[in-house]
């Protein structure tokens, strides 16, 4: 199959940092390469890529020259998509609902996947405006909020097996990764290794917008030893920082709609502590891959009953369910229906002329 990938611009695919749905993408482009596709994957220039990279933007827009405007690099990224729509039998967006209108007039089969939450206001008037556009999640729980927009399918992320390497033994600290926003439960993460008595190590990005949350909230209590500030990790550095921690803190409060993080952690055999909030149930098996909790007295205690876990264990659930060549022999299965299904309708589109 001739696949179109379209990227956000924020990140480079892979991310040189942070970046989730940016580092998906990649992992699912070079998948589908693997299994024989050519794939043109629309991105910004500093991408790489095992697939054939159509640059739209010279570099990621968070990492690159100040000032740039986003709607700019997007607008860029339109155009560069319904000029080759036709090069393509299936269009895959990772850009929300920004190429709707552009792609429900190419006479291209098209979906969108889904990353964020949904339960933002006027989103929901935004989906269903394009009842025939197939939209895919990332979890059930991602759904709630608009339960009646054209789900064609949910598939959980993937990330390749041989990324990350596991750990047995049984980890000196407590981590946390990801962005440093009250939602994500950076605060809580710090009470539950105090009240365990466990050190933290915090990974994470500090988003522009979160500076004042985060001298004011965060910066006090993270004093080097039992609360350390690692800051932002790659790819690289990430291995041994979730390897060797005895479980990931992951106390959210919002709907998250999968968290990566969460099967990053498995797959170096760490188990998760988490709130059951959102896709939460859906990721962690309770006893199995982690604990989930309703609250911090919970985790603290969850912590001490790590032992009861086999990190094998953990390893082997991500493997079975979570690698990203699962993910990608989904997303063609649902390639082939959708080509499939508008077939007939070019046919008869020749006919009539």
């Amino acid at each position: 199959m001739r696949i179109a990938q379209l990227a956000p611009l924020a990140e480079s695919v892979p991310p040189k940092l942070y970046g989730g749905t940016e580092r998906v993408v990649a992992w699912l482009v070079d998948e589908l390469v693997e299994l024989g596709h050519d794939v043109t994957l629309f991105a910004s220039g500093d991408s790489r890529t095992k697939g054939k990279l159509h640059p739209v933007w010279p570099r990621a827009l968070r990492l690159g020259r100040k000032g740039a405007d986003p709607n700019a690099a997007c607008t860029l990224l339109l155009e560069a998509i319904a000029k080759r729509a036709k090069d393509f039998d299936v269009i895959h967006a990772h850009i929300d609902w920004l190429p709707l209108p552009l792609l429900s007039r190419l006479r291209v089969p098209f979906l969108t996947t889904m990353h964020g939450r949904l339960d933002l206001p006027g989103l929901s008037d935004v989906m269903r405006a394009f009842p025939d556009a197939g939209f895919v999640s990332i979890s059930d729980h991602q759904r709630l909020p608009v339960p009646d927009a054209n789900w064609i399918a949910m598939i959980q992320h993937g990330l390749p097996s041989s990324l990350l390497r596991p750990s047995y033994g049984e980890g000196a600290y407590l981590a946390f990764l990801g962005r440093l926003t009250a939602e994500k439960g950076p605060e809580d993460a710090i009470r539950i290794a105090r009240a365990a008595g466990k050190p933290l190590r915090i990974a994470a990005k500090i988003p522009r917008g979160e500076t004042v949350y985060f001298k004011k909230r965060l910066e006090p209590q993270i004093d080097g030893r039992q609360v350390q500030l690692v800051g932002e990790v790659d790819d690289a550095s990430k291995q041994p920082f979730l390897a060797e921690a005895a479980a990931l803190l992951f106390p959210i409060n919002w709907p998250e709609p999968f968290g990566l993080v969460m099967i990053e952690a498995m797959a170096c055999g760490t188990p998760v502590i988490a709130y059951r909030s959102g896709s939460v149930p859906e990721v962690v098996e309770d006893g199995v891959t982690g604990f989930i909790v309703e609250n911090e007295e919970q985790a603290a205690r969850a912590v001490g009953e790590l032992g009861r876990l086999d990190r094998r264990r953990v390893r082997a659930r991500f493997e079975e369910r979570f690698s990203a060549k699962r993910m990608a022999r989904e997303y063609e299965g649902k390639y082939r229906e959708m080509i499939a299904a508008a077939a007939p309708k070019v046919e008869s589109a020749c006919f009539a002329l």
